[in-house]
């Protein structure tokens, strides 16, 4: 594998996990993809320079909504230009229009 070209994502608990791991090692990956998650807003300017795209439902009952809209607004503070793709009416598995549609 190419070291430079590892992306890391996860759902649910797998994108909250994303965030995590993407803080605390930002120089480790080329991408990161977080769906339905949420992270910690103070990690953010660890992510700035990582290329983001994030999923979220806005009807997901499992992990609200607003952690995933608030670190894309942190990091959007921080400096960075993550990518935010929010699905109408779909609940916690919006993993299925993220990786399948």
């Amino acid at each position: 594998t190419d070291a430079k070209r590892v992306s890391l994502t996860g759902l649910s608990m797998g994108g909250m996990g994303t965030f995590s791991l993407a803080a605390a090692h930002p120089d480790r990956w080329a991408a990161i993809v977080p769906i339905c998650g949420r992270g910690d807003v103070k990690t953010a300017e660890a992510m700035k320079d990582i290329p983001c795209w994030c999923f979220h439902g806005d009807a997901d009952t499992a992990v609200a909504v607003a952690g995933s809209r608030d670190m894309m607004e942190a990091i959007k503070k921080a400096g960075g230009k993550p990518k935010y793709t929010e699905y109408p009416k779909v609940g916690h598995n919006s993993w299925e229009k993220a990786l399948f549609c």
